[in-house]
């Protein structure tokens, strides 16, 4: 190896939260990753396939595809020729795997949805990839149901969408419960109707629940319903109108009335459309915008000729990446688990871009075609999403370098040596010891990690040996330093034993309990138990009568001392510990509605779902199987003697 290249920034290990944020142990090796490839190498098949760079620990570093494995795994043995990015790549790489493919549009499907499910640190990575939501019109009932729906579609029905947001859905299913009068109500509570709800009062619903709109009649909604979802929307608004006009001129002007409110609901769901263009049945439209080494990439969803909104992605990517090479990576990342639409509009041209439209064909087994459109009113949609994209890069970019700003500010108030990566804050929250649970919130340079939230059932609140053995001390009720100690021994106890080398950067380095010297001091003792010794922990505890901006601050070693009460650090850390408070009093409210709505028969073993109907049905609630006699609790079908008598000795063990 030359000398140039034994010297080269490569050598230059990053600080130790830099390595332990990105998974990195040693300084990495290019002698040994480029003579793991050329072992490689020598097996490696003509043909199309994926491979995957692991490092040391077994943590996947890089997936690629090739038409040509052999062909393309030997250009990384060439180290002098290897940019930065793919250098450092080939110097932490320790070993291969590779997946032989029929096809290269077989292998660049299973690139991407590998990318997805592994998040090499090399590849260009889509974050925060939510799934769309549809509005489904139910297909098995009589009388359909109109409800948003998420995730895989494996109830009956038809789906429209996707739309960008939740809040769009709703408007438009509002809207069109509005002109269409369709339900959408659970199918079990339209069973056990006996009278029109609500949504029948606010004219928002037919009511066919209780009779007063016939299958056929009910099904001519759907139908106009699903005409208005499909493109059909002026030919539906013409019809109403007419309706409306010949309901005027028979003086039946109710029924008027009703038409003209039917036509402004369906009206409002076209003013909010924003941007359309004539001829766009059918389309995504993928702009993306680079600056300072960050792409935002904007989407925007077309169907049945209307907007259905957009969303701003920024994938994550090293900034020595080609525009065209994020915006591929981007696309297979996208479509993994969507059906791509008929045309996706793209504001710059990609490598291998007819590989990726025969690869989304594939997946839409249907014609796709991908396009970068030059003129007419298509280009002048592309320069919009554009301006958008550019935009919310600009916003992104401001936010960041005020997160970051932030994070320098708290580590010269708390006295830290480096600036905090991941900064962790924990509260409880309880009712007099019932229900009780712990919050964890985590914050970054990027603002808060929603993703990395975590909820912390209190155990052995009472005494229970299982949790014991688990460890875990009594737990009394109220006893807010218990449970503080008991969620940090559980959150750090489990990371020593899962990542002691804290390779996978989830490993804070900072940490704020709420609440002053007590909670501080549980929280040292918990760590001093652990021989944890590195990691910075600061209490927080609101002033006198709990005066939001006189917070004091609790640091092992130091008198408790306040900031300035308009110093920006002060709001920020006011801000995370409220967050943290609003998680945990959120986690507590669900855990309390749960057992508030939890059924009594759940807790006998050997009563399923079938039994529990046939008792709930008989008796009509729990509380009249918990006073029924044994007599009674036999005469119910499908309950054997034996079954009953379980029941009753349940509700009457001290009988």
């Amino acid at each position: 190896m030359s000398k140039s290249l034994e010297d080269s920034d490569i050598s230059d290990p990053p600080s130790g939260t830099e390595r332990a944020r990105r998974g990195r142990k040693t300084v990495p090796d290019i002698e040994r990753g480029v003579s793991v490839i050329r072992n490689q190498v020598k097996t490696l098949p003509n043909a199309p396939g994926v491979y995957r760079m692991l490092d040391e620990n077994g943590d996947v570093l890089y997936v690629g595809k090739a038409r040509s494995l052999k062909k393309r795994v030997v250009n990384y043995t060439h180290a002098a020729k290897l940019e930065h990015r793919i250098f450092r790549m080939v110097s932490e790489t320790a070993s291969m795997e590779i997946v032989r493919t029929h096809t290269e549009v077989e292998a660049l499907l299973l690139e991407s949805n590998m990318i997805k499910r592994l998040k090499p640190r090399f590849n260009v990575l889509l974050r925060d990839d939510k799934s769309f939501p549809h509005i489904l019109l139910t297909g098995d009932h009589p009388y359909p149901q109109i409800t948003k729906h998420r995730g895989a579609r494996k109830r009956k029905g038809q789906y429209f969408g996707p739309f960008a947001s939740a809040g769009s859905v709703n408007r438009t299913i509002t809207a069109l419960q509005r002109g269409f009068l369709l339900r959408n109500c659970t199918d079990s509570m339209f069973a056990n109707r006996q009278r029109p709800c609500l949504q029948y009062q606010i004219k928002r619903c037919s009511a066919p629940c209780v009779g007063y709109v016939t299958e056929a009649e009910y099904a001519g909604q759907v139908e106009d319903a699903t005409r208005f979802l499909t493109g059909q929307s002026n030919q539906i608004q013409r019809e109403f109108a007419a309706r409306m006009q010949e309901a005027a001129e028979a003086l039946e002007f109710e029924t008027a009335a009703i038409y003209r409110n039917r036509i402004r609901a369906l009206t409002a769901v076209q003013a909010n459309q924003d941007i359309n263009v004539e001829g766009l049945e059918e389309a995504d439209v993928i702009a993306m915008y680079g600056e300072g080494g960050q792409t935002c990439i904007q989407v925007f969803f077309f169907r049945a000729g209307s907007n259905f909104g957009n969303r701003a992605y920024f994938p994550a990517h090293d900034k020595q990446t080609e525009p065209e090479d994020v915006l591929a990576a981007f696309i297979g990342q996208f479509y993994d688990d969507k059906v791509p639409p008929r045309l996706v509009l793209i504001s710059q041209d990609i490598p291998e871009q007819d590989l990726i439209a025969e690869a989304l064909s594939t997946r839409a087994d249907r014609r796709v075609e991908l396009s970068r459109p030059q003129r007419g009113g298509r280009r002048k949609l592309m320069d919009h999403a554009l301006t958008n994209a550019r935009e919310a890069l600009g916003r992104r970019m401001a936010e960041s370098a005020s997160q970051r700003k932030l994070l320098e500010g708290v580590a010269a108030a708390f006295g830290l040596d480096t600036t905090p990566e991941r900064i962790e804050v924990y509260d409880n929250s309880h009712i007099q010891g019932s229900n009780a649970v712990g919050a964890m919130i985590v914050a970054g340079p990027d603002g808060l990690m929603k993703n990395a939230y975590r909820k912390f059932n209190i155990r052995n609140v009472t005494g229970r040996e299982s949790a014991r053995q688990e460890g875990l001390e009594d737990v009394e009720a109220g006893d807010d330093y218990a449970m503080m100690r008991q969620v940090l021994t559980r959150r750090f106890g489990r990371a020593l034993k899962e990542d002691p080398d804290r390779t996978t950067g989830a490993w804070p380095d900072l940490i704020l309990v709420d609440g002053g010297q007590g909670q501080l001091t549980v929280a040292k003792e918990v760590f001093d138990e652990l021989g944890i010794d590195d990691v910075a922990v600061v209490g927080v505890a609101k002033g006198p009568d709990r005066d939001a901006g006189r917070e004091r601050f609790f640091i092992p070693g130091r008198e408790p001392f306040l900031l300035e009460r308009r110093d920006p650090v002060l709001y920020f850390l006011q801000r995370l510990r409220d967050e943290a408070h609003r998680f945990a009093i959120e986690t507590h409210r669900a855990k309390r509605t749960k057992q508030i709505s939890a059924n009594p028969l759940d807790e006998i073993a050997g009563i399923g779902a079938k039994r529990k109907k046939a008792l709930m049905h008989h008796f009509g609630s729990a509380r009249s199987v918990s006073r029924a006699g044994l007599g009674d609790l036999e005469a119910v079908e499908g309950i054997s003697k034996a079954v009953a008598r379980k029941v009753y000795d349940h509700f009457h063990e001290d009988g």
